[in-house]
């Protein structure tokens, strides 16, 4: 199963979604594999990758499809091992901006779905992270994966931008992914208490859009999972933001078993 975590807008909480999904999933026994495709590489370092000289990284696998390394080396060679038991991260570089272009016109949107159907054979869950913008690596993820998980940050400005992307993941899905399914909207930094978060979820709700029934609040406690480069998982495993997110990794699992 490989899902892609996707928003075009900013600060939604695609990193901090995708590795705590991943995290449990590794705790729950699943071989699990996050794939960081933004450049500023947030969720490797939360799983404390420091980009180094000699370390590769998704860039050098993406570099090698067009001549850059003629090492012909294997997907799994790209791939590290984390603190987290059976979690292994495929991680991001900055070097992503500088190809893109070069990937791009030489038509290589195809390359991150060869490599993640390789690893499927060695990760029962693959998560893709990606970047805030419909760009190649964004679509690579689409056109990759088998469902896309959105996160709405409860605000007016996310209300606006997801028709938007909505059509822009229906067309990509019409042209080179015909089996991508939208898995379901992932409310974000929701807050009972307010009206306007209600308001806007049951807005989601009155267009009979996959609204998950989990939601994730606001909490400090995340923000510290960040400095300490810790999973909630790991580092609150009883906290409520923790217990939040494994309902919602419950539900996607249910969810999952019922679509097969």
């Amino acid at each position: 199963m490989k899902r892609v975590v996707f928003n075009q807008k900013g600060g939604v909480g695609k990193s901090s979604i995708s590795v705590n999904l991943a995290a449990i999933s590794a705790q729950q026994g699943y071989k699990t594999l996050l794939v960081d495709l933004d450049v500023q590489g947030n969720s490797s370092h939360y799983l404390g990758f420091e980009e180094g000289q000699d370390q590769p990284t998704v860039a050098d696998l993406f570099k090698q499809s067009v001549g850059w390394l003629n090492r012909g080396a294997s997907p799994q060679e790209f791939v590290y091992e984390t603190e987290v038991e059976g979690l292994c991260l495929l991680p991001a570089s900055s070097a992503l901006a500088a190809i893109e272009r070069d990937l791009e016109s030489r038509y290589k949107i195809f390359k991150l779905r060869d490599a993640l159907d390789t690893l499927s054979q060695e990760f029962e869950r693959i998560y893709i992270d990606t970047p805030p913008n419909f760009n190649f690596y964004s679509k690579s993820a689409l056109i990759a994966a088998d469902s896309v998980l959105i996160p709405f940050d409860c605000d007016s400005f996310s209300a606006q931008a997801i028709e938007r992307l909505l059509d822009n993941v229906l067309e990509l899905k019409s042209d080179h992914n015909p089996k991508l399914q939208l898995e379901g909207i992932i409310v974000n930094q929701f807050n009972p208490q307010a009206r306007l978060p209600r308001a806007l979820v049951d807005e989601l709700k009155q267009r009979e859009l996959p609204v998950f029934e989990a939601m994730l609040t606001s909490s400090v406690k995340m923000r510290e999972s960040h400095q300490l480069q810790q999973p909630l998982i790991q580092l609150a495993p009883k906290h409520k933001l923790t217990e939040q997110l494994l309902a919602l990794y419950h539900e996607l699992e249910s969810d999952a078993l019922v679509s097969a």
